[in-house]
């Protein structure tokens, strides 16, 4: 089986409002694609497979079939072979295991990941409905004007019923993703303000949404597109001697992890009662992830970057990965481990809160930063000597669960 290596990539700017510049998806397609083989220097043709990341471009957009768009951008990918994953906030990281799966079982050798999201055609209240999809309709949330902010605040009660939980923890999780935020130049919150004050209690400055789900507890709404290209080992050494690299130079995935588990939140929470931890199976997706590249724990990496539609969402990664104890969470935040600067950075980029979450694209994203970071060119947002990172990318209430492990080197 080959080895998978990251080429290069891009992603937009996740600030834009695409509706607004009176531009459509397609053309985000476009710019994303274009710019992504520009930055990995290659030629459009040598391209062999295309995979999609998008959760409900037919709802938002009314448009699927996406993966016609890559020969509609370049004529000379007419008959290239491609396909779409659905697997809602997860369906990036989808598309980046079929890509490699291609990749490793010698079908291709060069392969095109892209994923996207046009959110904010809407407003609030529609797009809050259509993201509801990833819910069992008819089944839960019924009663929630806003479906993810009650089931996540159901998920804060679930932690604070097991082990305790603190606004005050969560609270700084934002504070640390927004601040990560404003050295990313394509984050949605770069130039945002934030009044003394708001990241407390405060029903004024930091109102709440549903329970214990407060504004700054969510990530964003956001219009935006990933992409990388892939290639196999053969194609990768090709790539690196043109370039004057070494092949251990490049960004490789070296360990994967994919679990999924019921739709119904309610079912998860049940089959983990009396356990510590509310999901094992995400914490599965983790440790085969750090297992199959070869590690034995997560603090032997560089940094994480995770899923943090809330902020509970990134508390609960913390202890799942095995940062802390199970209920522990806290403990990692004040000392400033997740911190850039602190033991194990979490969300360097700014994260879903920070960055912004263009759903289909958040894994392809998160790939995209990690390897940028191993190879020492994440600009402001870099870890310093990072050589191997994780991502934890979920959809729904984490019923699909992914990790990727990019590094360099052996």
């Amino acid at each position: 089986m080959s080895d998978v290596y990251i080429l290069g990539g891009s992603q937009t700017d996740f600030a834009r409002n695409w509706h607004r510049e009176g531009l459509d998806i397609y053309a985000m397609f476009r710019e994303v694609l274009e710019s992504a083989i520009a930055d990995a220097d290659i030629e459009p043709a040598q391209i062999e497979v295309g995979h999609v990341g998008n959760f409900v471009a037919d709802l938002f957009c009314r448009q699927g079939l996406l993966g016609g768009f890559f020969a509609q951008v370049y004529p000379e990918l007419a008959g290239m072979p491609t396909s779409r994953h659905e697997a809602a906030c997860a369906s990036g990281s989808m598309a980046m295991l079929g890509a490699m799966r291609d990749i490793e079982s010698g079908h291709y050798e060069t392969a095109c990941v892209l994923g996207l999201e046009l959110m904010r055609n809407v407003d609030g209240q529609t797009g809050a409905d259509y993201l509801g999809a990833a819910a069992w309709q008819g089944q839960e949330a019924q009663d929630a004007d806003f479906p993810w902010p009650y089931m996540f605040d159901r998920i804060s009660r679930e932690y604070d019923e097991r082990h305790g939980l603190k606004h005050e923890h969560l609270a700084r999780i934002a504070e640390i993703n927004f601040g990560n935020a404003r050295s990313n130049p394509t984050a949605q919150s770069r130039s945002w303000d934030f009044p003394q004050g708001c990241f407390r209690e405060d029903d004024k400055l930091n109102p709440v949404v549903e329970g214990r789900v407060r504004k700054l507890d969510c990530g964003q709404i956001t219009d935006g597109a990933a992409c990388v290209v892939l290639a196999g080992e053969r194609a990768a050494a090709e790539y690196a001697k043109r370039k004057g690299m070494s092949l251990a130079d490049l960004p490789r995935i070296k360990g994967w992890g994919h679990r999924s588990a019921p739709l119904l939140l309610e079912q998860k929470l049940s089959m983990s009662a009396g356990q510590p931890l509310l999901f094992p199976h995400a914490a599965g997706a983790l440790t085969d992830a750090l297992h199959r590249g070869g590690f034995a724990a997560v603090t032997d990496l560089d940094g994480l970057e995770t899923h943090d539609c809330f902020t509970i969402t990134e508390y609960m990664a913390i202890d799942h990965s095995g940062l802390t104890a199970p209920g522990e969470s806290w403990k990692a935040v004040e000392e400033g481990t997740i911190e850039r600067d602190g033991a194990f950075p979490i969300n360097a980029s700014g994260g879903l809160i920070g960055l912004g979450h263009p759903v289909g694209a958040t894994g392809v994203r998160m790939a995209l930063d990690c390897a940028r970071q191993v190879s020492g060119r994440a600009g402001a947002m870099q870890i310093r000597d990072a050589q191997n990172m994780i991502t934890f990318n979920l959809g729904g209430s984490a019923t699909t669960c992914a990790s990727l492990l990019v590094g360099v080197g052996a």
